[in-house]
């Protein structure tokens, strides 16, 4: 069973959405969204690198400071 936001679905609701979004999309469109979708997850998880790089650094800062004012 997957969990999405909360929801469950079974293996027949993900058939049903996956069936509706060809519907919708068609065949052609999918691989341009999919690809879409994948550079907005790549950037997503840069731009959290970075966060977090830029975090670490400051908390490294901060700790030096506290040393050096210790002394």
């Amino acid at each position: 069973m997957n969990t999405i936001l909360g929801f469950s679905f079974g293996g027949y609701e993900v058939i049903i959405v996956l069936f509706v979004i060809l519907l919708l999309f068609g065949g052609k469109k999918i691989p341009e969204l999919m690809r879409g979708l994948g550079k907005g997850i790549k950037e997503f998880n840069n731009a959290k690198a970075t966060i977090e790089s830029e975090i670490k650094e400051g908390i490294k800062e901060a700790d030096k400071k506290n040393i050096d004012g210790a002394k």
